[in-house]
C-alpha cells in the first residue's frame, strides 16, 4: 500500500465532539475539531497534518498563478532590524501593533508585519540598470502582528501566512500594467478555490501609494464593511467618497446672529431649546440636521522633518448634527497619522475651545486672517469640513462662548475650513461616488489586497536605476498580499454544514475518504484493493481502517473531516459486493458494484 494514503489508525488525529469553549466563528469550532489545528495561545495556531495539506494546497495553486504572471519566489527572515523600518517611519508609524525585540547586545528588531523594506533593499543591492526591470518578487512568509484582540480563529491572528509580491518597473506605467497583472492573478486563484470574492475601492493607510483595492469575502463574521452600488462597483467603507453636494444659494439668508442658549451643550438640549425659545420662520421644527457639531480630535503624528519626534495637534472637524463621527474613516484622511479623541487636557490647553459651545469661527481660516498656516503668527488650530456639509449652507452652532451660540452661520459666506473630510458614517442610501445610485452595505472578511505604491519606499531607502540615458531614476513599485492562513479559514468558514467541514475537491486534504465498517475482514480486506486501485489512478485517500471503532463514530468523523467523497464498505458490500458512493455535501448517494467503483469515484473527483 502506497504511504500516500492517511490512514485514520495512525494518523496523528483526535476529533472532537463538543466546540472548543473559546471559538467564536464556525471555522475555528470545526478546524479544531476536525483535528487541522490546536491553540498555542491566543491568536496563535500550531498546525496538524491535515490542516498543513489543505495549506499546502492553497499555497500550491498561489504559486502556479504567480508563475503565470512571471512572478519569482523569494523567502526572507521573519525577524528583521529596526534601521529599515525606520528610514520608512513605519517604526513608529506601527505603534503597539507589531513586535519589538533586543538581542543580546541591545540592538532592535522586530518580528516583520511585512516586508516592503526589505524587498526594497534586495532589489537595490542586486540591480541598477533599467535593463533589468521589470521583476515582480513574491514569498510566502510567516508575518507578526500584536493584535489587540485576537479573534475568529485563523481569521485575526497574532501569527499568520501571507503571500506577498512586490513589482518593480522603471516607470509608472509599468506600474500599472503590474498592478493589472497581479489583479488578474487574485481572481483566478481566488475562483480556483472557490471562494466567493468582492474587489472594494481601498484606502492605501500605511503601506502608502496611490491606487488600491481589497479582496473581501462576503460574509457575515466579515470585520470590513463595504458600500455596494447599483453599478456592481463596491468601497471599503474608509475609501468611500461623498459626490460634493450642490451649492446652496443663501442670498435670501439673514445675516448670522448670536442668541443665548443657556444650558445647552449638547445636540438634543440645542434642538430642544431652540424650538422652545426660537421658532423657525418656516414653520418647520429644529432638527438635529441643523445643528453644525463640532468634534474636537487629536492627531498623533510620528517624527517628521519639522519634528525630531512623534508630536501631538489638535483639529477641529464640523459635521452635521444628525451625523456620527465613524473614527476610522477621519483616520484614514490623516493616514498614516493616528487620531483619538481629545482628552481634558487638551481642551484646558486651548480656551478658545469653549466645551459644548465650540464654533468654526475661532478656528481655522476666520481665525488665522492674513497669518500663513504654520508661520509664527498662526495660532489657529486646523478646523476641517465633512463632506456631506454644502456651501451656502446655513447652521446653528457654537459661538465660541459659554451659553451662546450662531443662528444662521453659513458655510463660504461667514467662515471656511482649511480642508473637507469624510467624517461620519455612511448611511443607507447615500448616493454612491459613481452616481449610480444609493449604497447597500455588506460585510466581508480581507483576502487580500493590491497597491500602487508609487515611489514612496524606493525613494526612502535609495533604490534607483539608470535609464535610457544614463540618469539614475527611483524605481516603481507594487505591492501585493494575500491572507493565506486566512483564505482557509474563510473556505471552511464558507464550506461547512451542521455536520462538519466540505471542502472543494481542489484543496481537500484528500478526495475520497474511504470507510469500512463492521467486523468481516471481508469489507477491510476490499477496501484495501479499492485504494489500491484509487493510489494507482493518482486519487489521494484517507482510509479509516480503525476495527475497533463503531460505524456512527466513523460516519461522524468523515463528515466532519469534510472530504468531497465518501465510499462506505459496510454490511451490503459483505452481502452483496456493492459500494456506497455519496457526495459530503449529502447529495447524490448510489450503491455500485466493486467493480464499477473507481470509475464512479474518479468521475466525482474529475
Amino acid at each position: 500500500m502506497s504511504s500516500n494514503t492517511l490512514r485514520m489508525s495512525t494518523l496523528f488525529l483526535r476529533t472532537l465532539r463538543e466546540d472548543p469553549a473559546d471559538a467564536d466563528v464556525d471555522s475555528a469550532k470545526l478546524l479544531q475539531r476536525a483535528g487541522y489545528i490546536r491553540k498555542a495561545a491566543p491568536g496563535i495556531w500550531t498546525w496538524l497534518p491535515l490542516g498543513l495539506r489543505v495549506l499546502n494546497k492553497i499555497e500550491e495553486i498561489i504559486r502556479e498563478e504567480m508563475a503565470s504572471i512571471d512572478a519569482q519566489e523569494v523567502h526572507f527572515p521573519a525577524l528583521l532590524p529596526r534601521e529599515p523600518y525606520e528610514a520608512t517611519h513605519r517604526w513608529e508609524e506601527y505603534g503597539d501593533n507589531i513586535f519589538r525585540v533586543k538581542d543580546r547586545h541591545q540592538a532592535d528588531y522586530l518580528l516583520a508585519p511585512t516586508h516592503e523594506e526589505m524587498f526594497t533593499l534586495l532589489v537595490k543591492d542586486m540591480y541598477s540598470s533599467y535593463k533589468d526591470l521589470p521583476v515582480t518578487l513574491y514569498q510566502i512568509q510567516t508575518k507578526y502582528r500584536d493584535e489587540f484582540r485576537p479573534r475568529a480563529g485563523l481569521i485575526r491572528g497574532r501569527e499568520f501566512i501571507m503571500k506577498d509580491a512586490y513589482s518593480f518597473t522603471i516607470d509608472e506605467e509599468g506600474m500599472r500594467k503590474a498592478y493589472m497583472d497581479e489583479r488578474g492573478a487574485y481572481e483566478r486563484i481566488f475562483n480556483r478555490l472557490d471562494l466567493k470574492y468582492v474587489p472594494v475601492f481601498a484606502m492605501s493607510g500605511p503601506m502608502g501609494g496611490s491606487a488600491s483595492e481589497e479582496f473581501l469575502a462576503p460574509m457575515a463574521i466579515g470585520e470590513d464593511t463595504f458600500a455596494l452600488a447599483p453599478s456592481g462597483k463596491a468601497w471599503n467603507v474608509e475609501a468611500l467618497t461623498t459626490p460634493e453636494p450642490a451649492e446652496i444659494d443663501c442670498s435670501a439668508t439673514p445675516a448670522a446672529t448670536k442668541r443665548p442658549t443657556p444650558d445647552a451643550g449638547t445636540i438634543e438640549r440645542m434642538v430642544e431649546f431652540a424650538n422652545a425659545t426660537y421658532p423657525r420662520e418656516d414653520g418647520r421644527a429644529w432638527e438635529a440636521a441643523d445643528v453644525l457639531k463640532n468634534v474636537v480630535v487629536a492627531v498623533k503624528h510620528a517624527e517628521d522633518d519639522a519634528h525630531d519626534k512623534p508630536w501631538r495637534e489638535l483639529v477641529v472637524v464640523g459635521v452635521p448634527g444628525d451625523r456620527t463621527v465613524d473614527m476610522k474613516r477621519l483616520e484614514a484622511q490623516f493616514a498614516p497619522a493616528e487620531i483619538e479623541e481629545a482628552t481634558e487636557e487638551d481642551l484646558k490647553a486651548h480656551p478658545e475651545l469653549v466645551k459644548g459651545y465650540i464654533g468654526p469661527m475661532a478656528l481655522g481660516p476666520q481665525a488665522r486672517g492674513d497669518a500663513e498656516i504654520g508661520s509664527a503668527e498662526d495660532t489657529a488650530i486646523r478646523y476641517f469640513i465633512d463632506a456631506h456639509v454644502a456651501k451656502g449652507s446655513a447652521w446653528y452652532t457654537g459661538a465660541d462662548e459659554a451659553g451662546v451660540d450662531y443662528y444662521d452661520l453659513v458655510y463660504g459666506r461667514d467662515f471656511a475650513a482649511d480642508g473637507v473630510v469624510e467624517a461620519v458614517e455612511v448611511r443607507h442610501g447615500d448616493m454612491s461616488p459613481d452616481g449610480s445610485g444609493p449604497l447597500s452595505f455588506e460585510r466581508g472578511v480581507e483576502i487580500g489586497q493590491v497597491f500602487q505604491l508609487g515611489l514612496k519606499y524606493s525613494k526612502a531607502l535609495g533604490l534607483t536605476v539608470l535609464d535610457q540615458n544614463g540618469k539614475a531614476v527611483p524605481v516603481w513599485m507594487g505591492c501585493y498580499g494575500i491572507g493565506v492562513s486566512r483564505v482557509l479559514a474563510c473556505i471552511a468558514e464558507t464550506h461547512h454544514d451542521e455536520a462538519g467541514l466540505a471542502w472543494p475537491s481542489v484543496v481537500a486534504p484528500a478526495q475520497v475518504h474511504v470507510v469500512a465498517t463492521g467486523k468481516d475482514e471481508k469489507a477491510f480486506e476490499g477496501a484495501e484493493r479499492l485504494i489500491a486501485e484509487l493510489e494507482e489512478a493518482g486519487i489521494e485517500v484517507i482510509y479509516d481502517d480503525r476495527k475497533k471503532v463503531s460505524p456512527g463514530v466513523k460516519f461522524k468523523d468523515a463528515e466532519l473531516v469534510g472530504v468531497p467523497v465518501i465510499a462506505v464498505l459496510g454490511r451490503d458490500f459483505v452481502n452483496d459486493g456493492t459500494i456506497e458512493i455519496r457526495d459530503r455535501d449529502g447529495g447524490n448517494m448510489v450503491a455500485v458494484p466493486a467493480s464499477e467503483a473507481l470509475a464512479e469515484l474518479a468521475k466525482r473527483v474529475a
